[in-house]
């Protein structure tokens, strides 16, 4: 097998770069953490979510009221995933599927989408310049049919810095 080359090796990080980058966007946007969410981003991008066509600040600010308003919770989930590398500028296309717990009406609503999303380098750093977010379809689910069990939590499950995913080290409780 050939060496790669430094050329190879550099688009496997940026590749991979960006991939961290969704996962942070998903992360962040799930525990409500601004600065992670915010880290996705350079701070002059725009999202446009179809709703709401914002700097990155104002968007946050939405995303986190509307599922504070609207969710008891919700995780942001990526798949498929396309990255076409340019220099410093990447245009991806990740699909997503977000999960709802409502407030109100369908108790879980599932909807399911693209990030069409370019990517750009900027001091060594890349972050997402312009997000378009294209919802294709929404759907619901009623409340499960399963039988009743006692499930204690291994810790908390919030949407901010409490939560047990920030738990650091992570140690398993005493009963």
């Amino acid at each position: 097998m050939a060496q790669p080359t430094e050329q190879a090796i550099r688009e496997l990080l940026d590749r991979q770069e960006i991939l961290d980058c969704i996962h942070r966007y998903c992360r962040g946007i799930d525990r409500h953490d601004a600065e992670l969410l915010a880290s996705a981003y350079h701070p002059d991008a725009i999202d446009d979510h179809g709703i709401i066509k914002a700097p990155v600040a104002e968007f946050i600010t939405w995303a986190f009221e509307g599922h504070r308003k609207n969710q008891h919770g919700h995780q942001h989930y990526v798949t498929n995933h396309s990255c076409e590398l340019d220099g410093d500028t990447a245009h991806t296309e990740t699909y997503f599927i977000m999960l709802g717990q409502n407030k109100n009406g369908t108790p879980l609503t599932l909807h399911g989408g693209r990030y069409v999303d370019r990517f750009e380098r900027r001091d060594g750093r890349w972050a997402i310049a312009y997000r378009a977010s294209l919802l294709e379809w929404v759907g619901g689910l009623g409340d499960p049919d399963l039988p009743p069990v006692q499930r204690v939590q291994p810790g908390p499950i919030t949407r901010d810095r409490t939560d047990l995913s920030y738990r650091r080290p992570l140690e398993p409780t005493v009963d």
